[in-house]
This record gives structure tokens, C-alpha cells and sequence, in this order.
């Protein structure tokens, strides 16, 4: 499937800047700042960059691009995917290797701007407010060229041991995934609270259910470990459970309850 890396030790540490200031960029850092030098951090919210500069022990920030360190090793882009072009636009290439941490966002957006670049994915969930342990994390690598692809490969195998090879299409497929396993997930935790509040019960009731579920995981596929009525072909509580919901809710239940009940191949009774 893929291209694991081991990392290599280096004779001196790597100096890298960081582009950004949000939760990748937190998780990132906070992961590779025993493994590299963080020379600067750009964020166009400066108190957001010194509170991540503080973390990880780095004295140069920066809100203005036009003032970013062009002598580092690496520069991690870890904004928002609107902002990668723009802020390629704005640096000049340096000769240095360039990184971008998006799912979506191809290889391609490097083309005419970068003479080494990379893409180094973390499939994860991420927000400012919570570090994430990195090293269970999958990171997805691809580059401009071998050498590139060896460069970036050694930089995740320094905050994961799960590294591997995924061009732009694969990416895509992945982050569509992750959508519908993370997402769209969320969302039916969503309305499973508006539920839930309609009858006076706390969401905290769901959570052994939805850890058990989970932990399933680890031993069985999705397909072994789906249950409900949808998955038995228990239509007729399909059919209850549709008359005492409206709207959107009942839409979802309906269209969801009927791709598991074609998935399962179940027949009607």
C-alpha cells in the first residue's frame, strides 16, 4: 500500500519554521519540538503565535510573511486551504523544502512555486484546544521528488511510526473517508443530543454505547460490528421509529436505515 520510513538520525537538528497557529499546527509542534529546531512561527494572530511559541519554546514570532526566516530547513504551511496558495504567493522559493499538512489540497498547488516541496497529511481530528498524541496517528507523504519524499518521510517518522505513501487521488479518498467516519459521525452524535434533550436525558448515557462501538473496532471490520434494527431488518421499528420523528431527522434516519438494510442485504419480510 504504502512506503514505511524509519527515521534517520541526523548529524545536526533540522531548523523548521511554522505557518500557523491552529490545531494542527499546536499538535504538530508540540510533537516535534524534542526532534527539531523551531526557529519561528508565523500566525496573522499574533497572541495566537506566542501561545504556541510558548509551548514549545521558540522567541521569534511573526504576523507579517514578509518577515519570515528564510534560512530554515523546512517550512510546515499548517493554515487553512484557502490559504496555502496565498501564502505561497508571498514567500519566495528559498531552495528550502515546503510542506503542506492538508488532506485535500493536491501536491499541485506547489507547481511553478516550489523547486522542493511535500505534503505531509496527519489523519487526525484536531483543535487548538486539545493535543493530540501523534504517535498513533497514520501521516500520508508525498512529494516533487524521491528525495523530497525521503525528506518528508524522515520529518513524520519523527512524530509517528505510521508513515506512508499517498498521492493527491488517494488523499482524496481518504479525506472522503475520514468525512464519513469522523463528520458525519459527529453530526449523528449531534442529533442524537437533540433527541435526547426533547426527553429530558443527559448525552452522557450515550457514551458507553458509543465507546463500546468503538472499542469494536479493534477486533472486528465495520460490516461485523454494525448492529440495530436497520442491520436485523427489523423494519417494524424502523417504521415506529420513523413516525415519531420529522424533518430532517426523520430524512436522515430513513436514508441511513436504508443503506445499511441494502448493504446487509437484507430482504423485506
Amino acid at each position: 500500500m504504502g512506503i514505511f520510513y524509519n527515521f534517520v538520525l541526523m548529524k545536526r537538528k533540522k531548523r523548521v519554521v511554522i505557518i500557523g497557529s491552529g490545531g494542527v499546527a499546536t499538535s504538530m509542534a508540540l510533537a516535534l519540538r524534542d526532534h527539531v529546531e523551531i526557529v519561528q512561527i508565523f500566525s496573522r494572530t499574533l497572541a495566537n503565535a506566542q501561545r504556541l511559541a510558548a509551548r514549545v519554546g521558540c522567541d521569534n514570532i511573526v504576523d507579517n510573511l514578509g518577515a519570515l526566516d528564510l534560512n530554515a530547513d523546512a517550512y510546515l504551511v499548517m493554515v487553512t486551504d484557502d490559504a496555502i496558495a496565498e501564502v505561497l504567493s508571498l514567500v519566495p522559493d528559498n531552495g528550502a523544502l515546503w510542506v503542506h499538512t492538508s488532506g485535500s489540497t493536491p501536491l499541485s498547488v506547489f507547481e511553478g512555486r516550489r523547486r522542493h516541496a511535500a505534503v505531509m497529511w496527519p489523519l487526525q481530528s484536531f483543535s487548538r484546544e486539545r493535543v493530540e498524541d501523534m504517535s498513533h496517528v497514520y501521516a500520508f507523504v508525498e512529494a516533487t521528488s524521491p528525495a523530497d519524499e525521503q525528506a518528508v518521510g524522515q520529518l513524520a517518522a519523527m512524530i509517528t511510526d505510521h508513515v506512508m505513501t499517498a498521492d493527491s487521488a488517494r488523499r482524496r479518498q481518504l479525506h472522503i473517508a475520514a468525512v464519513f467516519a469522523c463528520n458525519f459521525a459527529n453530526h449523528m452524535f449531534t442529533l442524537a443530543d437533540d433527541v435526547l434533550q426533547r426527553a429530558d436525558i443527559p448525552f452522557d448515557a450515550m457514551l458507553p454505547l458509543i465507546r463500546t462501538m468503538v472499542s469494536k473496532l479493534d477486533t472486528l471490520t465495520p460490516e461485523q460490528s454494525q448492529t440495530g434494527p436497520a442491520a436485523r431488518g427489523d423494519r417494524g421499528i424502523i417504521a415506529d421509529h420513523l413516525a415519531s420523528l420529522s424533518g430532517n431527522e426523520r430524512e436522515i434516519y430513513d436514508l441511513l436505515s436504508r443503506s445499511i438494510l441494502n448493504h446487509h442485504n437484507t430482504k423485506p419480510k
